[in-house]
This record gives C-alpha cells, sequence and structure tokens, in this order.
C-alpha cells in the first residue's frame, strides 16, 4: 500500500527534568506522572478530540485535527499543571515544556505519525520554556485572530535535524483565552443562526465530464445540509453562481449573507478520483474543517453517495462548535436563546450532574425567551436524565426529564437534533422504548447524515433489546463521526451486544475503550468493570469498580439496577448484576 499524507496539527509534549526526578524519588514521580495523566493531561486531551499515536515515557505526540484545539489543549494542560504544583517543592515540581505545528505528516497502517511536521513539533517543545508553549509560524497564523493570546515572537531559529529555520511563538500561558470578536461589516447581512454556502467544487481533470460528477455531488451536498433545521443554506442557484468564478470569501460571505462557506475540488489521476473539501470561517477565513477523499472510477456513483454523507456529516459538529465559540464571544446582553442554547452544549460531553447543573441555567433562559425551542427541551430533559441517574432518582428530575423530552418531540418534529437528544430521556426515564426508537428512527429520515441521532440510537437500541439495529447504528455512527465527543455511546453500545453474544473478550476491549472516550462519565466504569470481571479479568474489573466508586461514591449495584431494569432487557440486567457483584461493587 502507498503512503498517506495529511496536514494536521501536532502537539509534542515532555516533562522538563524527567531523568533528575526519577533519580531523586523514582516510584513518587511515575506515580504522580500516572495521575497527572488519567486525571488531567487524557481527559483534556479527550476534551478537544486529540489523539495520543506516541508515548515517549514522560511525554507524548497528539494529533489534532484543529490548531485552535490543539492550542487551547496545551494552555488547558498547562494551566491545570500550574495550579498542581502550587504548595511543591520547586525541585519535586512537574512541569511540562509543549510546541504546537501545522504541518504535513505521513500516517503509517498502524496509525503512527512520521515525517517534518512531527519532528518540527518535537523540536518546538524543546525550546519551550517549563510550564510553557512554543508555536511555529504555521501554527500561530491559524490561531492569531481566533484566540486573544500573548506571545513573544522568537524569530526565525535553527532547529536540530530541521533543513529550514522556523519562525517561532512562544505563548505567554496564564493569560485570558478567548476568540476575539468578529468584525462587522457595516453592510452585512448575515443571518443569527449559522449559515453556509456550499459552491461548485473545481473541476481540475481537464475533462468535461467530471463537471457533471462535481455538481451532481455539490448539490446532493446542499440536500443534505438543508435538512438540518438549525442551519441556513444558500440555494443552489445562487451558490452556483459563482461557478468558475474566483471571489473573495469574505466579499461572498456579504454578498450571499452566509458565516461559513464549503468549497473544494475534484482531481482525476489514471483510474482515480481525488476530492478535497474545505469549510472556511468566511469572517476570519479560518479552516474549520478540510480533508480529502480517494475513490475509484469503477464505482464513481457509490463514492459520490459516500462522500456526499461523509461531507453532510462532518460539516453539523464542525458548525456547531464554531457556532459555540461565535456565541462565547457575544456580549450577555446581546444573547438570543440560539445564543443562549449553544453556551449550554458543552456542559453535555461529560453527562455528570456537576456540568449539566452548569448548562441548565442557561437552557433555562434560553426557554423564558423561546418556550417552542425544541432542541432546547431536548437537552434540558437531558440535563434531567443526568440528574436521575446520578442525584438520588428524585420523582421531580424523573418528571422534569419526561415533560421536557415529550415537549421536544412535539414542537421539533422537523429538528433531528431535538428528536435525537430526546431518544435518550424517553427511553432512560420515560421507560417508553417505543417513543425513544420512534424520535431516534424520525431523526435519521429528517437527516441521515445525523450522526447525533446513530450515536443516541445505538445505545437506546442495545439497552432495548434491538442487537443487531444497535450494531447498526454504531457503525454508522463511528464511520459518520468518529470523533464526535459522544463516540462513546456508540462503542459501549458495541461492548453490551457483544458481551450479550458471548464474545466477553471482545466487549471488554469496547467497553474499556468507551471509557478512554469520555473518562469523567461515571456510568462507563459499570459497564467496564461488568465487562471485564465477564473476561475472567477480575482484578482489572476492581480496579474499574473503584474508578467509578471515586467518581460516584454513593452507587449501589440494586439501586442502579432497579431503575435500569425498567428500560433494558432482563438478560442485560442479570448479566450485570453477576458481574457487578463479583468486581466487589457494594450491593
Amino acid at each position: 500500500m502507498g503512503e498517506s499524507r495529511k496536514i494536521v496539527a501536532i502537539l509534542a509534549a515532555d516533562v522538563v527534568g524527567f531523568s533528575r526526578l526519577t533519580s531523586v524519588d523514582e516510584d513518587r514521580t511515575l506515580a504522580r506522572l500516572r495521575t497527572l495523566r488519567s486525571d488531567l493531561i487524557d481527559p483534556v486531551i479527550n476534551v478537544y478530540r486529540g489523539r495520543v499515536f506516541k508515548r515517549t515515557g514522560d511525554g507524548a505526540l497528539v494529533e489534532f485535527r484543529s490548531v485552535v484545539e490543539a492550542v487551547r489543549c496545551a494552555i488547558e494542560i498547562q494551566t491545570g499543571m500550574a495550579e498542581r504544583n502550587l504548595g511543591v517543592p520547586a525541585d519535586r515540581a512537574i512541569e511540562f515544556r509543549m510546541g504546537v505545528h501545522l504541518g504535513d505528516v505521513v500516517e503509517e497502517a498502524d496509525g503512527d505519525l512520521m515525517g517534518d511536521g512531527v519532528n518540527i513539533a518535537a523540536r518546538l517543545e524543546g525550546v519551550a520554556q517549563p510550564g510553557g508553549v512554543c508555536l511555529s509560524e504555521d501554527a500561530y497564523r491559524q490561531v492569531k485572530a481566533r484566540l486573544d493570546l500573548s506571545v513573544n515572537d522568537l524569530g526565525a531559529t535553527a532547529l536540530k535535524n530541521i533543513a529550514e529555520p522556523v519562525r517561532i511563538f512562544s505563548l505567554q500561558v496564564g493569560t485570558q483565552v478567548d476568540a476575539r470578536p468578529p468584525v462587522a461589516h457595516e453592510h452585512s447581512s448575515i443571518p443569527d443562526r449559522a449559515s453556509i454556502a456550499a459552491l461548485p467544487f473545481q473541476n481540475m481533470s481537464g475533462d468535461a465530464e467530471y463537471d457533471y460528477f462535481a455538481d451532481g455531488m455539490v448539490e446532493d451536498i446542499i440536500t443534505g445540509l438543508s435538512r438540518i433545521k438549525w442551519m441556513s443554506v444558500i440555494a443552489r442557484n445562487s451558490s452556483f453562481a459563482y461557478k468558475g468564478r474566483a471571489v473573495d470569501i469574505r466579499t461572498l460571505s456579504r454578498e450571499l449573507g452566509v458565516r461559513y462557506v464549503l468549497e473544494g475540488s475534484v482531481r482525476r489521476a489514471g483510474a482515480r478520483l481525488r476530492i478535497t473539501a474545505q469549510l472556511i470561517e468566511a469572517a476570519s477565513g479560518a479552516h474549520v474543517w478540510a480533508d480529502r477523499f480517494d475513490g475509484s472510477l469503477d464505482d464513481m456513483f457509490d463514492f459520490q453517495d459516500r462522500i456526499t454523507e461523509t461531507i453532510v456529516g462532518v460539516i453539523e459538529p464542525n458548525v456547531r462548535r464554531a457556532e459555540i465559540e461565535r456565541a462565547r464571544r457575544k456580549r450577555p446582553e446581546n444573547l438570543d436563546a440560539y445564543d443562549l442554547y449553544l453556551r449550554a452544549l458543552p456542559h453535555f460531553v461529560s453527562m455528570m450532574p456537576d456540568d449539566a447543573e452548569a448548562g441548565l441555567p442557561l437552557l433555562e433562559a434560553a426557554l423564558k425567551l423561546d418556550p417552542e425551542f425544541a432542541a432546547a427541551h431536548a437537552y434540558k430533559a437531558w440535563a434531567m436524565e443526568v440528574r436521575v441517574f446520578r442525584r438520588g432518582f428524585q420523582p421531580d428530575d424523573i418528571r422534569l426529564a419526561e415533560r421536557h423530552a415529550r415537549a421536544a418531540v412535539a414542537y421539533g418534529a422537523d429538528d433531528s437534533t431535538a428528536l435525537a437528544v430526546a431518544g435518550l430521556p424517553l427511553l432512560n426515564v420515560a421507560n417508553d422504548f417505543p417513543a425513544s426508537s420512534s424520535a431516534i428512527a424520525r431523526a435519521i429520515a429528517l437527516n441521515p447524515s445525523c450522526a447525533l441521532a446513530y450515536h443516541i440510537g445505538a445505545h437506546v437500541h442495545s439497552m432495548g433489546g434491538a442487537p443487531q439495529v444497535a450494531e447498526e447504528y454504531a457503525n454508522r455512527a463511528l464511520r459518520l463521526s468518529p470523533f464526535d465527543p459522544l463516540s462513546f455511546q456508540a462503542i459501549y453500545a458495541l461492548g453490551l451486544v457483544r458481551m450479550l453474544a458471548g464474545n466477553a473478550d471482545e466487549a471488554a476491549v469496547y467497553l474499556s475503550k468507551a471509557v478512554q472516550a469520555n473518562p469523567r462519565f461515571s456510568t462507563l466504569y459499570v459497564f467496564e468493570t461488568a465487562g471485564l470481571a465477564n473476561a475472567g479479568r477480575t482484578e482489572e474489573a476492581k480496579g474499574a469498580a473503584q474508578r467509578l466508586l471515586s467518581l460516584e461514591p454513593g452507587f449501589r449495584i440494586g439501586t442502579f439496577l432497579t431503575f435500569v431494569a425498567r428500560f433494558s432487557h432482563s438478560a442485560l440486567v442479570e448479566l450485570l448484576r453477576a458481574r457487578l457483584a463479583e468486581a466487589g461493587l457494594p450491593e
């Protein structure tokens, strides 16, 4: 197989003076480093959708799809380390140096990354001060307009084994990091909600036949995007008026009244086709997302369908993430119901009560402004569901969860997001599998590329006793959005399906991967404990049980399963009961 190349953001990190620290007290240093990884570093990397592709004993190399997320991740870890080092003697403090670079890399079959893109990041880390972060010029160019950073320009610097000097910016960690507000044009007609134009893809094949292929694909993308209720999509006739024209993105944004622009190209090389696509935030010109796709002319129409589905599926979460950043930049007095809703969304990633509680006032304020806001009803129902399971199964929380879930379905008959999210409390709290599965099916019918619906649907059907549907939904979810913050739902659904089918070893792998995808969600440790015990890995199961109790000290098998039994099939409940007891969890 040929090499696979891509452009990614790389974060390199290592411990300052690691050899000295281990020579003084090896056991304590290694124990502290393991704790830092499990409690701070890995969870933060997960939040910002990073992938650790190499560990180096005292450090790591991490891949990110966004430079903004790589830099935010670096800042959050360094800030967290500064807090953890308060009161620690200077000669025993663990400090990291970090480097961030955006560059071209080669991806190996095992997922390892190689090339100058990785080497430069590693060299930047070596230049950084203890507790600091150094950015290459390529990385800094991508974030300087989106993050309010305090930096020192170190100029062009020769790095070991790197052919050309690299201009380096040293980031001063500890300053407030926030996106800068966009500069509004006096004639701008950009709407309050997310808006996008999909431009005709450029045919670079020199063959007019591929104009039809490229145009047909973009038309399908426009149709797919139009199914996303919260996004305004420019009609084909308007966006295709720009075909063959060189136009400035900012000018196009003002003329069409959009915040985001999708553009791309089609290139033929022999019997192969290559499609590139990039999503651009028009105000700043920054890339929100970019990727490339390769396929064969032998299955051109299947390839077109697959790319269309993938692009529509990946645009929704990326635009939502950019919209959340935009809402965070707005002044409090200018927030509308939509902005308040967007600000609430990040609080639901962990699915833990403290985070959900932080999001609730924002949703309640949104519903006060717009009582028929279906998606806000759905997420409030979700917040109540989180409370129910981790705050003692209180009757008022149960009642509110069901009430707002039903309201989401009533008001959101054409809103795939509201329907998908409502499906969770409809099953978990209202014990209404028909209503839950119906809401999921309706969400998918409205938007076949809605990864959120497939992720939640995988949970609903794995619990509800439909393993084939659960597996289909889980695989579709992970194909559409493999780095989705909710990917853990699809992963543990696959684990539960395999555990019930008797594939204990494979189930344990999936259930442990689910924990890695969201290490702060206590319920995942319930499933991991059961999966490991079911695979005969008793000591590991006991370790997972202890991690569960550290997150949820009041957990009791009987209380948990009594409630779960209301919406889960009996075979799963009995298997969980037996395996959790084996691991020593309290009855």
